[in-house]
């Protein structure tokens, strides 16, 4: 994800900006309730993944935006790293499941971002990709 300094300049606005993700489709498709880490890759202020605390194990939140994530730290996260997906610092199969709403388009290195979530992805678990229709 290319930083990008826009992000920290909406973050304090960003939840009232933008409306929450489909949570009922999106619930379906993660295939929730878990016992295990969910993981919101580029996940921002958990707009789209904090509504789905009490479905999993844990949330953590991974975001190049160090104000996004300052905002998602108030909420029911239990933890946030600023690092680009391209270069996750979890070992490998640690997420039975990880989202990526809205966010792809902005990852600097598609190919290498979607490696890197695959490998931090448990065997078995399940990745879920969301991108906005433009039309």
């Amino acid at each position: 994800m290319a930083r990008n300094f826009l992000f920290d300049w909406v973050a304090p606005f960003y939840d009232r900006l933008f409306r929450p993700a489909n949570s009922d489709r999106l619930r379906h498709l993660l295939q929730l309730p878990i016992e295990g880490l969910l993981l919101d890759a580029a996940g921002g202020t958990g707009r789209a993944s904090t509504q789905f605390c009490s479905q999993v194990g844990a949330l953590v939140i991974n975001d190049l935006s160090a104000a996004m994530l300052q905002q998602a730290a108030g909420k029911c996260v239990h933890g946030v790293i600023c690092s680009p997906v391209e270069r996750l610092p979890f070992a490998a199969g640690r997420f039975e499941r990880i989202m990526v709403v809205d966010a792809l388009h902005h990852f600097s290195a598609q190919r290498s971002g979607l490696s890197e979530l695959l490998r931090v992805l448990s065997p078995g678990g399940r990745l879920v990709i969301e991108e906005p229709d433009i039309e």
